[in-house]
């Protein structure tokens, strides 16, 4: 069973935000915080459904390592866009605790909190295991850990040995995200909403979106699959432009498949010299859900997006290293198709 429509149109598709908290080269870390609250209320005002902030560790160009803390600071300065995580890395994490952060964030901000949970580290292995509270824990625990996870955020249990308060009864929506088809079943199984990270892990989308739909089962939560995928857009006023911003993703990414280190680079007028013919190659293929462009060639790309995968929900990410043009870029996709 599935609610997708043959005919579905991007302006009928909801549009939300995920933030890595970039940290540009020549500013400091208190300034991404900034920046990402002034993107936060931006959006807000544009319409979008969703703000999330996604877990990593050891990075240095990313600054939301204290995901649960950012997203209050988020929550804080918004009014009524929905903000959550994309995603809580679960391995890293005691489910007791996350269900007590994240019911004190529902608590504060009711009816706008979303608990997007993944099973990988968010960062290197050297980390993981400094971060880990139990070396002898793993991913295969996590299906366990989300079922915990749904006792403690769901009805109160008063002869429960074991409570979270805050978090019980607050009902906090969970989310399953992946790059795989593993957390595609999970997530079918246990009728929760799915998120696919197909804006750097493009391969595997359309398997994991049919083993989704496929072994979807309704819950109280979920009668019907609901899908969301997560993609780059880099949008401009000319493809020129756009062209050029988006060259800052392509050094991020250079540096992910190198395994370097840097904050976020400006953009470059050419990759020329800075990639080779192989390094390009395996960065686009990242990349594959990446659409650069004017309005109207990006609209273009995201309608037959919509039509490949008929998804309920895109995430956008945009690696732009100019605050006004990531701005600019977000108010570009949020009047997609409404001219049409």
């Amino acid at each position: 069973m599935s609610n997708t429509s043959p005919n579905k149109k991007l302006s009928e598709t909801k549009m939300s935000v995920l933030d890595l908290v970039p940290i540009l080269s020549g500013k400091t870390i208190a300034d991404s915080f900034k920046s990402s609250l002034n993107l936060a209320q931006h959006v807000e005002r544009l319409g979008y459904n969703r703000y999330w902030l996604a877990e990593h560790h050891n990075m240095q160009g990313i600054a939301s390592s204290a995901t649960s803390v950012l997203i209050g600071y988020i929550a804080g300065g918004t009014s009524k866009i929905r903000v959550g995580s994309g995603g809580i890395m679960l391995p890293n994490h005691a489910p007791l605790v996350v269900a007590e952060q994240f019911g004190t964030l529902e608590t504060l901000y009711p009816g706008r909190i979303d608990l997007g949970l993944g099973r990988a580290p968010g960062t290197d292995q050297l980390t993981a295991r400094a971060l880990r509270r139990d070396l002898m824990e793993s991913v295969e625990d996590f299906p366990q850990h989300v079922q915990d996870l749904r006792t403690y955020l769901g009805p109160v249990q008063p002869n429960a040995r074991v409570r979270a308060v805050p978090g019980e009864g607050t009902n906090v929506p969970i989310w399953l995200l992946g790059s795989s088809t593993f957390g595609a079943q999970l997530a079918g199984l246990m009728g929760l909403p799915y998120a696919f990270a197909s804006h750097f892990a493009p391969a595997a989308l359309h398997a994991a979106l049919k083993v989704y739909r496929d072994s979807f089962t309704p819950s109280d939560v979920l009668q019907e699959p609901y899908a969301m995928a997560c993609i780059n857009v880099v949008a401009a006023d000319t493809d020129a432009e756009a062209n050029r911003l988006v060259t800052t993703l392509y050094q991020a990414f250079l540096n992910v498949i190198n395994g370097t280190a840097s904050p976020q680079q400006p953009p470059v007028d050419s990759m020329e010299g800075i990639w080779s013919a192989t390094e390009q190659y395996a960065v686009q293929q990242m990349l594959r859900y990446t659409f650069v462009g004017s309005p109207k060639t990006v609209q273009e790309e995201m309608q037959a997006f919509v039509d490949e995968t008929q998804v309920d929900e895109i995430m956008v990410a945009a690696h732009i290293y100019d605050h006004k043009a990531r701005l600019r870029s977000y108010e570009i996709i949020s009047e997609l198709g409404k001219k049409v």
